[in-house]
Parts: structure tokens; sequence; C-alpha cells
């Protein structure tokens, strides 16, 4: 399958380290432009120069998903260099591991805020771009968790996940005739900084143990599935969902 993202111009948030990250640079190296955001400033200029250099076509652009004000910004900072807009990857999230009773107000809401709102507040940003554009796909970053009870805690983690979810079928519903494809992607246990807090643990093992492919996932292994998704290889994908999981959701 030959997948060519040239002419494109893409954004990704959480662009900085792990899935986004990834997520960049498996778009990159298929041609597309890579507008890379995230609030680790350093890093994500870092991995901007870092794909220049290697003769792609990338800039950064700080951005708190959380922030109207700031997706707005974005988004005219890349239509203004790069003309158009086609594909958004909404990547950036944060975790919780409280359940329903530990969980706090201040803790519930910010997870809500970056792992929920943000998805709805790019989305709504970078339509109008893409209707602009003749059309566009959005891949919204689930999670297994988005699907399934888990371990029983991270509820906040579960809340939001579970609505991207929805919200990726809703949007596909709305803007399919517009050619505007709308996917979710369901990583499972990818090891990225996310997973740092467990790294060594009895929890680490479970996970392990509960993998049929028996080992953690790798960041680029849910990038090219990512960049699959922005293609117009996946031009007849709408509203799916796709796990990327080591068979974890197969049990």
């Amino acid at each position: 399958m030959d997948i060519d993202l040239r002419g494109r111009v893409s954004v990704v948030t959480g662009a900085a380290r792990g899935i986004g990250a990834a997520a960049a640079r498996a778009l990159a190296e298929l041609g597309a432009v890579v507008v890379l955001t995230d609030v680790l400033d350093a890093e994500g200029q870092a991995l901007a120069a870092q794909l220049s250099d290697q003769g792609r076509k990338a800039i950064y652009v700080h951005l708190d998903v959380s922030d109207e004000g700031q997706w707005q910004a974005a988004v005219e900072a890349a239509v203004k260099q790069y003309g158009r807009l086609d594909i958004l990857v909404n990547n950036a999230g944060i975790g919780s591991m409280a359940d329903v009773e530990q969980e706090t107000v201040e803790a519930w809401d910010r997870t809500i805020a970056i792992d929920q709102r943000g998805v709805w507040l790019g989305m709504r940003a970078t339509i109008p771009a893409m209707r602009a554009a003749g059309g566009g796909s959005i891949i919204n970053v689930s999670s297994i968790f988005g699907a399934v009870g888990g371990f029983g805690g991270s509820v906040a983690y579960h809340a939001a996940k579970g609505a991207v979810r929805l919200m990726t079928k809703n949007a596909a519903i709305r803007y399919a005739a517009e050619g505007i494809r709308v996917n979710s992607i369901h990583p499972g246990f990818i090891d990225t900084p996310l997973l740092a807090p467990v790294k060594g643990t009895d929890v680490e093992r479970l996970i392990i143990e509960g993998t049929p492919m028996g080992r953690l996932g790798r960041s680029e292994e849910i990038g090219s599935v990512i960049a699959f998704l922005a293609s117009d290889a996946a031009s007849y994908m709408t509203g799916s969902e796709v796990y990327v999981d080591g068979g974890w959701t197969a049990r």
C-alpha cells in the first residue's frame, strides 16, 4: 500500500513526546506538513527542529488544548503559514489513577478539561479550515479504557476517553457529507511517559500478563495507524474505532 500525504497539512496535539511525537514523525515521513503542538515547549521545539533538519516541513506552536483561545491561535498559525489544514490528531492527554471515591473535583475537572473538552475544542477549531480545504481527516486518540472498565480505577480518565469515543461517532455522522472523516484510535498499554508511574511494579506485570501479545506497545505502532487513518487509504472509514492493543480487548 502506497500512502502519500504530500500537500496535506496536519496539526498534532501532545506532539512533544510519546504517541504524539510518533504520529508527527509518521505523518512527516509520508510527506505531510506537521504543526506540532504541546505545552512542553522545549521538547516540542526540539522535535520540530529535528524534523526540519531531516528535510520535513514542521513547526511548533504552544497549545494548551483546554484553552479555546489557544486553539484558535494555533489553527490560524497553521493556515497562515501553509494555506490550509487537512488533518487533526487529537492526542494530548493526561492520566489519573484515582477511583470513584478517591478522585477529587479538582483532578476530575483537569482530566476532563484536557482529555475530553480538548478534543471537542480541537474539532470545533479545525473543522472550518478543513471544510475550506474540501475535506479532511480527524483522528481522536481515545484508549481501550474508553470502551472497557479496566481495573476499576482511573474513573476520570475512563469517563473522558469514553466520551471521546462517542464524540467521534457523533461528529463522523455530522460531517460525513462534507468529506471530513472522524475516527478514533484506542491504544492499549503503550510504553510512554503516561505509564511511568507503574514501570517496574506489579501493575506493569499484570498489564503485560493480561496482554495476549505479552508486551507493551511502542509509540510508533500507534503512529503508523494514525498515519493510515489520516490518508486516502482509509477513505471509506469514518466513525470507526480502531483498537491497537496487543489483543487486550479481545479477551
